[in-house]
């Protein structure tokens, strides 16, 4: 309690320097006043501080300056790091999620909108009815491809510097294309129409199904594979260990802790299937979806087809039935079955029926050391929830709009990283569990008898 008064005392001094009340309060400089009122407390109430205070006062001194000169001056603006995240997944989970940086990062958003760009311009270079678009020589296809392939970070940066002006991100990109492209005398004659006919949902929609296919393909099913494989080798392991079923709640018919966990793992891989064979559509139909402003300036040109062949290039199904807002497939992929599994082996943590292996100097609960909680377990559930509210609102949200299109869906699919994020997260999360369970087959046969 005294502890915690002088703190008190001490912000308001901060704010509003009055007289010193207190004898542990001295000087009435924050860092000196907090250093005596701890070392006074801890010396009072325990000896043998005294000792390791003194024979530390200096270093201890040293590194408290440095850390409060670094809150002084600390703003917004500093660089972001764990300590200044608004969110967890740019902070402290960052190690675990960064291998998905590349696909679903702002960064990578543009660098998508590149590509979506540069690939309409070389489309439109080889259709023949497009008469002010003439065919590219191979070297400028070969420099157009380079460009969207070396997009690097200092590229992004000059986007966003572009950005700031034009206050509109897909237009930045179109300008950034410019300026990159007036000295080469072939490009430089057809500028405009990097952007020709385009909404901003064109190039959208189309570089957020390339980001969201290779995070799939590249990141979430890879550690999906893990964990089906994780818990499939749990099943091998204990296909006879028995286990007392609980129906509901209550001792049941017998089972294995080996058929539980086959259970998990077949489901699993039915939605780890259907996950990899979700279409994901893309559109190029203009500004409500009906190639008005294409078939004005080239009414010869079969726009339909042309869109069709440009989205199935890059990998991705054409939608032609579409308004401005693309009625896309929602993420069907649902973490439903892993907040089961997180619950099931939380519950058998519990029963004693599996233990946890800890590592030398973890602490297993901060109240009680030797308890040791199923975080892992916990946690994975909590990323699973969180995961689950932003996809499920993206999926109720993006195929519906005010009219034609009410640009909501601008602002909500920049959270569909997230969404994957806390579902990466989460099946991490449960991985590390799992590596650290160990049956306790004594348990299990204790509650048959």
């Amino acid at each position: 309690m005294e502890l915690a008064a002088g703190v008190r005392r001490l912000s308001l001094m901060k704010t509003a320097p009055c007289p010193t009340q207190s004898n542990h309060i001295k000087s009435g400089n924050l860092y000196s006043d907090l250093t005596s009122l701890f070392v006074s407390f801890r010396t009072r109430r325990n000896p043998a501080w005294k000792g390791y205070i003194k024979k530390n006062s200096s270093s201890t001194k040293s590194e408290l300056k440095v850390n409060m000169k670094s809150l002084s001056n600390y703003s917004s603006d500093d660089e972001l790091s764990s300590l200044t995240s608004l969110c967890p997944l740019d902070g402290p989970y960052w190690d675990k999620l960064k291998d998905l940086s590349p696909f679903m990062s702002e960064f990578a958003l543009t660098k998508s909108r590149v590509v979506v760009q540069i690939r309409w311009l070389l489309k439109l270079s080889q259709i023949s009815e497009v008469h002010e678009v003439p065919r590219f020589s191979e070297e400028v296809e070969s420099y157009l491809h380079n460009l969207s392939e070396q997009f690097n970070m200092d590229d992004a940066l000059e986007v966003k510097k572009i950005e700031k002006v034009t206050n509109d991100d897909v237009k930045a990109v179109e300008y950034f294309l410019k300026q990159k492209c007036q000295s080469n005398p072939e490009i430089s004659k057809v500028l405009e129409f990097f952007h020709f006919a385009c909404t901003s949902e064109d190039i959208n929609n189309l570089a957020y199904a390339l980001m969201i296919k290779e995070a799939i393909n590249k990141v979430i099913l890879p550690v999906v594979d893990k964990l089906i494989a994780a818990i499939s080798n749990m099943a091998a392991a204990s296909a006879s260990t028995p286990l007392l079923c609980q129906i509901p709640g209550q001792p049941a018919s017998p089972t294995t802790v080996g058929k539980e966990m086959a259970f998990f793992a077949y489901r699993l891989s039915r939605e780890r299937n259907e996950l990899s064979e979700t279409e994901i559509l893309g559109r190029l139909a203009g500004a409500v979806g009906n190639y008005n402003l294409h078939r004005v300036a080239c009414p010869d040109v079969n726009w339909p087809r042309i869109a069709d062949e440009l989205v199935t290039s890059l990998g991705i199904r054409f939608n032609p039935d579409v308004t401005q807002n693309c009625q896309s497939s929602s993420l069907s992929r649902s973490n439903y079955l892993e907040v089961k599994f997180d619950r099931d082996i939380r519950g058998y943590i519990s029963s004693g029926h599996f233990k946890q292996i800890t590592k030398v100097g973890e602490i297993g609960s901060s109240m009680m050391p030797l308890k040791v909680n199923s975080i892992h377990f916990k946690s994975s559930e909590g990323d699973c929830g969180v995961a689950n509210g932003i996809l499920m609102y993206l999926s109720k949200m993006l195929p519906i709009s005010f009219w034609q299109r009410d640009l909501i869906d601008s602002t909500v699919t920049r959270n569909i990283g997230a969404g994957l994020a806390h579902s990466l997260m989460a099946y991490k999360r449960a991985l590390q569990g799992i590596a650290e369970l160990q049956v306790d087959e004594a348990s299990m046969i204790a509650d048959l008898d």
